[in-house]
C-alpha cells in the first residue's frame, strides 16, 4: 500500500522535511505530514465517504494538496487526479464515469469547482483548502492527533486513476494498483541510487508524471520541494536553496532552462539525476544539458498504462554515448528495459522481431495495468499476443538493447509533454461557421517536440484568421489544447474523399529520421 512509504519516511527520519513549498514558507516533516494524512482521511470516513470511494483533488501543485493525497490514500480510497490545466468538461465526464463520491480542491479553482459540483451528480461532498480558508478546513479535519487506522485493501487494489484522452464517448481512465506503485518505485530507486535521501524537485503538474516520480522519494526519508509552475528563476533558486538531488521535466521545459540567460550561473553540484521523459528529447539539446548540468541526464519511457519506467537511460549510459562518437546515436534512445518490465517489438501478425526490425513496442509484467476503468473495448484495443500491452509507439530495439521511438501508431500529438489528441480539437475548429473541413497534426518543434497544428480548408468565399480559431480553441480547450499555428489550405483526400492525415502529417516530417 502506498501510505506504507510515507510511514517508512517516518520511522527513518521523523523529524525530516518530507514536503516543502519552493519558498520553503509552508513545511511538513514526516511526522506533521504522517499526521495530517491521518487527519484528512479520518475526516473523509467521518463525513459518510466509504473506504474504496474515488475522491479527486482538484489544485495546482501546493504542499496541502500533497497532503490531501496522501490522506485519500492512507483511507483506502482511490485518488481521482485533476490535471490543474485542463477544462472542466474534460473533468466532468472523468468524474462521472468513476463516479467520483468526494471532491478536494484549492481556493484558486473555487469556482471551476463550483460548476464540477453541479455537473457531477454521484459527488456527495467536498471541502476546499487554501490560505484564506484555513479556518474552515482545520474544522472540517477535526482536532490535531485524530488518527485513522490503515485500511489495508491489497496490492491489486486501485490507488490511483488517471484519465487519458477524449472529452466525449466512453473516457479512458488508467486504474494504477499498489502493486503498480510498489514495482515503479523499486525501479525508480534501484536504476537512480542516491547515497543520502533524495530531494525531488517537482514543477510540472503533479498529476502526472513529475508526482509519480515523488512517490519513491517518500520511502527513502527524502524531501519532495513543490513549485507551482516551471519558472527557470525559481528553479535554479530553489536547486541551490534546497540542494536538489533529483527532478523531473519535459524536454520542453528543459529547452526553457537551457535558453534562460541565468542558466550557466547556477550551482548544480547537488544533482545527481535530472530525469525527462514524457516526449523525445533533441539530441542536440540533450548534448548540451550535459554540458550544463553535468553527468546526471536520465531517461525513462512509460505512460499511464505502464507508469514511468519501463525503459531507463542512466547517467553513466548518457555520458558513454556522447564521449565516443560510434555511440553517439543512442542519444536519440529511450534507454534499455528497466528491471521491472519486459520491452519487446511486435509486427502487425502480433510477432516478436528482432534487433534493428521495426515494431510496435510492447510492455508486459507487474508495471502494466490490468485494463482501463469499466472499458473492455478501449482494453482489448491495446492487448496483444503474448500477454503484452501495446504502447502505439513504433520503433526498433539494436543489438545492445537500447530501444528508439520512432512514430506512432495512433492519432495522438504529444505537445510539451502533454498528450493531445487531434479529434477533440478538430470538434473545436469544425464548430466555426467559415471551416469546411479541418485536421489537427502534429508538427516538427524545437520547444514543444511537437506544435499542434490545425490544417484548415475554408469553405468558398469565407475567410477567418488564425488568431479567431485558436482563441476560439483555448476558450473551449485551454491553451496545451489549443493549436499553436493554424494553416489554410487544400486537406489531401482518397478517392472516397476521407482525409489523408498520414499523407498531410508526413509532408511536414519530410527528412526527419524520428517521427515524433
Amino acid at each position: 500500500m502506498f501510505t506504507a512509504y510515507l510511514d517508512r519516511g517516518l520511522v527513518v527520519n521523523p523529524d525530516g522535511i518530507c514536503v516543502t513549498s519552493a519558498d520553503a514558507q509552508v513545511t511538513l516533516t514526516y511526522r506533521e505530514a504522517t499526521l495530517l494524512s491521518h487527519r484528512i482521511a479520518k475526516s473523509l470516513r467521518n463525513a459518510g465517504i466509504p473506504d474504496d470511494a474515488r475522491v479527486a483533488v482538484y489544485s495546482p501543485n501546493n504542499v496541502i494538496a500533497f497532503a490531501c493525497v496522501l490522506g485519500v490514500l492512507r483511507a483506502g480510497m482511490t485518488w481521482v487526479a485533476l490535471n490543474p490545466l485542463a477544462e472542466v468538461t474534460e473533468f466532468a465526464t472523468l468524474l462521472d464515469h468513476v463516479e467520483c463520491a468526494f471532491l478536494m480542491y484549492h481556493e484558486s479553482r473555487a469556482d471551476r469547482a463550483r460548476d464540477l459540483l453541479e455537473a457531477v451528480s454521484t459527488i456527495r461532498g467536498s471541502i476546499m483548502f487554501g490560505d484564506d480558508c484555513r479556518e474552515e478546513f482545520e474544522r472540517w479535519l477535526g482536532p490535531d492527533g485524530l488518527t485513522r487506522s490503515n485500511v489495508y485493501r491489497g496490492p491489486d487494489a486501485v490507488a490511483m486513476i488517471m484519465g487519458t484522452g477524449g472529452t466525449t464517448g466512453q473516457p479512458k481512465a488508467v486504474p494504477i494498483t499498489n502493486r503498480q506503485y510498489l514495482t515503479m518505485s523499486l525501479a525508480f530507486n534501484a536504476h537512480m541510487p542516491e547515497a543520502a535521501p533524495p530531494v525531488y524537485l517537482v514543477a510540472p503538474p503533479m498529476t502526472h508524471a513529475a508526482g509519480l516520480s515523488a512517490l519513491p522519494v517518500l520511502a527513502e526519508g527524502g524531501t519532495v520541494v513543490v513549485h507551482d509552475g516551471v519558472v527557470a528563476g525559481e528553479i535554479f533558486d530553489s536547486i541551490e536553496r534546497h540542494r536538489v538531488t533529483r527532478m523531473f521535466l519535459p524536454p520542453t521545459a528543459i529547452y526553457g532552462l537551457l535558453a534562460d540567460p541565468a542558466v550557466r550561473n547556477v550551482d548544480y553540484s547537488s544533482l545527481r539525476h535530472f530525469i525527462y521523459a514524457a516526449a523525445p528529447m533533441s539530441v542536440d539539446k540533450l548534448i548540451e544539458a550535459l554540458d550544463v548540468f553535468g553527468p546526471v541526464m536520465t531517461q525513462t519511457f512509460g505512460q499511464a498504462e505502464a507508469p514511468m519506467i519501463c525503459t531507463c537511460m542512466t547517467p553513466a549510459e548518457h555520458v558513454d554515448a556522447a564521449a565516443e562518437n560510434a555511440k553517439r546515436e543512442r542519444l536519440g534512445s529511450c534507454g534499455r528495459p528497466s528491471y521491472v518490465a519486459e520491452v519487446a517489438l511486435m509486427d502487425d501478425d502480433g510477432q516478436v522481431v528482432g534487433p534493428n526490425e521495426r515494431g510496435e513496442i510492447v510492455v508486459r509484467g507487474d508495471l502494466v495495468m490490468k485494463g482501463y476503468y469499466r472499458n473492455a473495448e478501449a482494453t482489448d484495443e491495446v492487448r496483444r499476443p503474448g500477454g503484452w500491452h501495446g504502447t502505439g509507439d513504433i520503433g526498433y530495439r539494436d543489438e545492445s538493447g537500447f530501444v528508439y521511438i520512432i512514430d506512432r501508431k495512433r492519432d495522438l500529438i504529444i505537445s510539451g509533454g502533454f498528450n493531445v489528441y487531434p479529434s477533440d480539437v478538430e470538434r473545436v475548429v469544425w464548430s466555426h461557421p467559415a471551416v469546411l473541413d479541418c485536421a489537427v497534426i502534429g508538427v516538427p518543434d524545437e520547444k514543444w517536440g511537437e506544435a499542434v497544428t490545425a490544417v484548415v480548408e475554408l469553405k468558398d468565399g469565407m475567410q477567418v484568421e488564425a488568431a479567431e480559431l485558436i482563441a476560439t480553441c483555448k476558450k473551449a480547450l485551454g491553451s496545451v489544447k489549443a493549436p499553436k499555428q493554424v494553416l489554410f489550405r487544400e486537406l489531401p483526400r482518397s478517392n472516397n474523399g476521407k482525409v489523408l492525415k498520414r499523407v498531410l502529417r508526413d509532408e511536414y516530417w519530410i527528412g526527419r529520421q524520428r517521427m515524433v
